[in-house]
Order: structure tokens, then C-alpha cells, then sequence
């Protein structure tokens, strides 16, 4: 039988009651091995209820209780770890290393959060005027709102929840329809790590329930991680609600190779960032920049290196890249690479047509690497989001850096080369939010924020670190006068009571 995933309100789950389902696949194999429960606006408004009345004691409680439940939810997250990255596999695809992977990335985070007491610290200037002080503290919203993807389906989750909560707000958490069970277990194990009932709820769904949370009036702040059409959608429609946003689209990563490089080292970083995760991660390099006379070596040692990774299901211990999520996905992705040739590509590696025996319905693709992609090409102009890595070819620096800076997308982006000075220019002149020098994918570690610029981010925050702090805190300002005890009036007496 289907196993079903509901919803999760008030601290248990809660048994979808719109009548609409969805259906999640086990990508290796084809198969619907699940439905999920998608929300109506009344279950949606339902979740914000629990949450809005939760923050009535949440948000006045303190730090320190805040603190020992994600320190307790910490420990839960590191047992089941394992657990955790099969039921990824199970519902997203990709193998059992990246799974865990991604929890420790996510885990990361929760530590964090454990941590949060030095990020809410307020100031103080005492003197400004004659007994005049001011100080400064951060304060929660209240009900805040997170909409996250399909590709990592625990971390991004986890790249919102810990710091909401741990600075006193509620959470609403719609994840991907694709791939839910994570979330529900997430949601499991806050419950046993003594959250309150509430504090952080989930709701599955689609356009229905995305909207509800963008339009309800206890929502006070959206985080969305996703392709650029919907964060645009996210940012302009939760703005116009008057919430706070931090809307995080999608991206089109180059890697600038110079002459003087490592290019074997080049080679295994293009092709562990390429195509690790089967390419879908916003953080993937998907267009290579080969500068001067590189060109053909780098591409035949990337070529070398792709045709040794072995495809097949998650749970495979010998693979090393799993299938694509949806068949719908595989097949947009495959047309990126049947049509490069006539859009004046040179197809090295075609992925197209790829089967695992044994998994013959499952949702696969191979590698594919295209060589001198013009930027005219759909391949170098869209997000693919899948394993096909694009190599373009300039003279010079400059052009690169020209090429890179012209993309819509500012998401991350990295440079190959033994040069100090030119790595220095590199990291200072490219538009991008995050850069790497011989680092291929510059994801940065918690206590520092992660977020692009352009099109890859709409809203004025990054996600976590301190902007992350920030996001789910605002600030007051108080100005405050004490009379001097020797102005008090006569008669009172300002000492300690006399007990005897």
C-alpha cells in the first residue's frame, strides 16, 4: 500500500483534509511510492494559528530554554543521520554520501542556532545627554514562513528553522511536494527534543498553499529557496503583503580557469561540482571558463575523469550519481543537450538515452559535456539544473571576467590559478555573492551567509550567519532618563527596607 504524508500542526500530525494528494516517486525505479496531502487555505490558516498562538510563551521564553532544545534536537539530528539521508535518497534520488552530506550541512546550522546567544546581544551608550542612556535589542516577528526546494529537502529546511526559533519566532515550513518525508522527520524530532507544540509546523502543498502564507496576515516574514521565476514571485507578492522576504532563485556558476592552473585539479573540481548531486544544486558549476590555450587539455581531462562516475539507485554504495528527480525534469534536461549541436555547441559527452540495467523506468541521464558554447546558447543561458557542464573559451582575464559579470545570475562563481594578484582582482571585480579561489564551490560555512546577487536573490538578506540573525529579529531603540536619587522628594526614603 502508499504510504501517505500529512500534515504537521500543533505538535502531531494531522491527517490532510482537502482531498487532493500528490504523488512522490522513488526516482531509481519510476515508481509512486508515496502520496502526500495537500493543504486547503483553511489547513494552511490552521498551521498558522497553532504557530501564532505558540509564539504567545514562545517568544517571551528565554534564551536558555531556547538553547537547550536545539542543543537536545542536535543530538537527535547527529543519531539519525542515517535515517534521515535515506529517506532523501528514497524520494530525491541522490546517493546515500550526498545525503549525508547534506544533513552535516544542515546540522551545521542547528549548531549555530545552539549558539545564538552572542548573535542577540543588544548595545549600550550610557552618558549621551546628562543620565541619558541608549541601548539597542533585537526583538522576534512572530509567525514566520519558509518554502523550500526539492534538491535538499533537509538542509534548506534547516538553513531557516534553527535561527527562527532559537530567536523566539514560529515557523511554518512548506517543503518541496517532491520529496516531503525529511521535513515530516524533522518535524519528529524537534517533538522529541521537548518543542513546544506549535512552535514549527509543516504544511505540504502547491500554488494553494504558497500563496495562503504569502497572503496571510500573521506571517510576518517569507524565506524561499528555488528557481528565479518563483523568488521573483515570492519577493513581489510577500512584499506587496508587507512581510519581510529573503527570496533566494537560481544560478549560472562559472569556474575561471587561467594558464598558470593545476589543471588537473581543475579538472576534478569541475567535475565534482558539475555533476555531483546529478547537478541539482544552485551552486553547481555549470559553465567552465577556459582562458588562452587551456582550452583542450582541461576539456579532455574532464572529459577522462566524467566517463570513469558510476550512475545508478542512491542506495547503491557503487554509485556515484543517482537519477534525476521527475522524468519531466530528466527529459528538460536531456533537450538542453539534443539541441546544443544546432545552436553551434560541440557535444563531447552526450548523457542522453543513458538506462541502468535493472532500473530501466528509473529517471535517468548521463553526463554531458558541451565544448565551445557560444553565450547565445539555450544550454548557456538557462539554469539546466542537471549534469551538463558547458566550457567556454576566451582569450584573456578580462574577457572572462567580462563573460561572467554579463550573466543575469550572481550566485557563486570560482577561479583556478596559482596567481595571488590575479585571484585578488578576481574576488573583488566579479558580481557574484559568493566566490572561490581554487574552492569550486564556495558554499560558506554557518557562521557566515550564504547568497548571491542579480537574479539569484530578491529581498535585502542572505540566508543564516548573521544575516540570517537579522532576517528573523528586528530592532528597537531605547532612550532612557532616571532621576538622580538626590532629586527624589523629601520624605522617601531611597535605602534598603528595615527588617529590623
Amino acid at each position: 500500500m502508499t504510504k501517505t504524508v500529512d500534515h504537521w500542526i500543533g505538535g502531531k500530525s494531522v491527517e490532510g483534509a482537502s482531498g487532493a494528494y500528490g504523488p512522490v516517486t522513488d526516482p531509481a525505479t519510476g515508481a509512486v511510492t508515496t502520496r502526500v496531502a495537500f493543504a486547503s487555505v483553511e489547513e494552511v490558516d490552521a498551521a498558522v494559528a497553532a504557530a501564532k498562538d505558540a509564539y504567545a510563551t514562545w517568544g517571551t521564553s528565554s534564551l536558555a530554554k531556547r538553547t537547550t532544545i536545539l542543543f537536545k534536537f542536535r543530538a537527535l539530528l547527529d543519531a539519525h543521520r542515517d535515517e534521515i539521508a535515506a529517506l532523501i535518497t528514497a524520494e530525491h534520488g541522490k546517493v546515500h554520501s550526498d545525503a549525508l552530506g547534506e544533513v552535516a550541512r544542515g546540522l551545521e546550522i542547528v549548531e549555530l542556532a545552539c549558539g545564538i546567544t552572542t548573535q542577540l546581544k543588544g548595545e549600550l551608550s550610557t552618558e549621551v545627554a546628562s543620565r541619558v542612556d541608549v541601548s539597542s535589542i533585537r526583538q522576534s516577528l512572530g509567525v514566520v514562513a519558509g518554502i523550500t526546494p526539492f534538491n535538499f529537502p533537509a538542509m534548506v529546511p534547516m538553513w531557516m528553522f534553527p535561527i527562527a526559533i532559537a530567536c523566539g519566532n514560529t515557523f511554518v515550513l512548506k517543503p518541496s511536494e517532491k520529496d516531503p518525508s525529511a521535513a515530516m522527520k524533522l518535524a519528529e524530532l524537534l517533538a522529541e527534543a521537548g518543542l513546544p507544540d506549535g512552535v514549527f509546523n509543516v504544511v505540504h502543498g502547491d500554488k494553494v498553499a504558497v500563496d495562503r502564507l504569502l497572503e496571510h496576515p500573521d506571517v510576518k516574514a517569507v524565506s524561499f529557496v528555488g528557481s528565479t521565476p518563483i523568488a521573483r514571485y515570492i519577493h513581489t507578492t510577500a512584499a506587496a503583503n508587507h512581510k519581510r522576504v529573503q527570496a533566494l532563485g537560481g544560478a549560472k556558476n562559472h569556474m575561471l580557469v587561467l594558464p598558470d592552473a593545476d589543471l588537473d585539479a581543475a579538472a576534478d573540481a569541475a567535475v565534482s561540482a558539475a555533476y555531483g548531486s546529478a547537478g541539482e544544486r544552485c551552486m553547481a558549476i555549470s559553465a567552465v571558463v577556459a582562458v588562452g590555450a587551456v582550452g583542450d587539455e582541461l576539456v579532455a581531462k574532464i572529459r577522462e575523469r566524467a566517463e570513469k562516475i558510476k550512475i545508478g539507485p542512491g542506495n547503491d554504495p557503487a554509485s556515484e550519481m543517482g537519477p534525476l528527480i521527475t522524468a519531466v525534469h530528466r527529459d528538460k534536461v536531456a533537450s538542453y543537450v539534443k539541441g546544443a549541436a544546432d545552436q553551434g555547441c560541440e557535444v563531447v559527452l552526450d548523457g542522453t538515452g543513458y538506462t541502468v540495467e535493472g532500473y530501466e523506468d528509473g529517471h535517468w541521464i548521463g553526463l554531458s559535456l558541451l565544448d565551445r558554447v557560444p553565450v547565445t546558447a539555450d544550454a548557456y543561458k538557462d539554469e539546466i539544473f542537471g549534469p551538463v557542464l558547458c566550457v567556454l573559451r576566451v582569450d584573456t582575464y578580462e574577457e572572462g571576467v567580462a563573460l561572467i559579470n554579463a550573466s543575469p545570475f550572481g550566485n557563486g562563481t570560482a577561479i583556478f590559478t596559482h596567481d595571488g594578484g590575479a585571484a585578488r582582482r578576481f574576488q573583488l571585480e566579479i558580481e557574484a555573492g559568493m566566490v572561490g579561489v581554487n574552492v569550486p564551490i564556495p558554499v560558506p560555512v554557518g557562521y557566515h551567509s550564504f547568497g548571491g546577487w542579480k537574479d539569484s536573490l530578491f529581498g535585502d538578506h542572505h540566508i543564516y550567519g548573521n544575516d540570517g540573525t537579522h532576517f528573523y529579529t528586528r530592532g528597537k531603540v531605547v532612550t532612557t532618563r532616571w532621576p538622580d536619587p538626590s532629586e527624589a522628594p523629601a520624605g522617601v526614603d531611597l535605602g534598603f527596607p528595615r527588617n529590623h
